[in-house]
């Protein structure tokens, strides 16, 4: 990728901070997200959670989606880090809201949806993803398509078989599979700006070799279904870690749309007690330096525009 640029997000308590009023698509110049006029472009995302069992975004049983994505708005958010399992668009498509509600023994939230959400009962899953995708459009909210999981469920844990390719649940090639159905599925809908490849990989299995490999593949099978997207990479460790790339880079073609993306917790650098007994401002240098050793080098230096 000699000659094109990356950018790097902070992801941060699962916010990425970002702003609006941008003409669309978004691309990278050098360390920023820029706007089709090369305006900065800051992402101030809110993480909504549509990966679960029920795979539908949270919160619909009790209060009109329209009046949730208002309140977003309000709360000065202009993107919304809508999540999606990947078994949602290559096994349950068709599958209907309420019916899935059922099989979970789920009828509180089916009961409530009628006077909120009426239309959502009788939807497919993916009907309903959509209804929310066009919500965020309506109201004038970017969005990142995340890929949280495979199999719908509760995220995170080492073992939960969806945390690296080749565990139980994460089959590369559905995997990719999925990538290419939503990267095609959002092609109309200029409002959603960035696809992530795949919520912090993890667990036993996870390894350098198989991430450049799938990585790879990944970033490249939505660039080519979708190329006005943005492609977020996220690294090893529950995307605490991309220090790797110090050595060798991610040697992939998307032209200006490849954004890296790192997690940093309170727990990600020592333990909660450490902000209690230790001086702050040392202990505050100590996190900046481990975060820049792990992914804060990718903002500057040769690796910014040299790939």
């Amino acid at each position: 990728m000699k000659g094109k640029h990356l950018c790097l997000i902070l992801l941060l308590t699962l916010s990425l901070f970002a702003s609006h009023s941008n003409s669309l698509p978004l691309s990278t110049n050098k360390r920023w997200i820029v706007d089709e006029l090369g305006k900065r472009v800051k992402l101030h995302c809110m993480n909504w959670s549509s990966h679960l069992n029920s795979m539908l975004g949270e919160g619909l049983d009790v209060t009109p989606l329209e009046d949730l994505v208002g309140e977003i708005k309000k709360l000065g958010f202009n993107c919304v880090r809508y999540t999606w399992a990947t078994h949602m668009f290559t096994r349950y498509s068709n599958y209907k809201v309420g019916k899935t509600l059922d099989s979970l023994k789920l009828p509180g939230i089916r009961l409530g949806l009628r006077p909120y959400n009426p239309s959502l009962e009788n939807a497919t899953l993916v009907e309903a993803f959509d209804v929310a995708i066009d919500e965020f459009g309506k109201q004038g909210l970017m969005v990142l398509a995340d890929n949280h999981v495979s199999d719908p469920k509760w995220c995170c844990d080492d073992n939960d078989g969806n945390g690296f390719f080749g565990d139980e649940h994460f089959n590369p090639e559905e995997w990719l599979q999925g990538l290419s159905m939503v990267a095609n599925h959002v092609k109309g809908k200029s409002q959603v700006v960035a696809i992530g490849l795949r919520n912090e990989l993890r667990g036993p299995h996870q390894n350098q070799d198989d991430w450049y490999k799938y990585m790879s593949q990944g970033a490249t099978t939505v660039h080519k279904a979708n190329p006005n997207v943005l492609v977020f990479v996220s690294g090893l460790k529950y995307d605490t870690d991309l220090s790797f790339l110090k050595t060798k880079p991610l040697n992939i073609n998307v032209g200006n749309k490849l954004v890296y993306e790192v997690h940093s917790y309170a727990w990600s650098s020592g333990s909660q007690s450490d902000w209690i007994e230790q001086p702050v401002n040392q202990l505050c240098g100590r996190v900046m330096k481990g975060l820049n050793n792990r992914a804060g080098f990718l903002m500057s230096g040769p690796n910014l525009v040299h790939w």
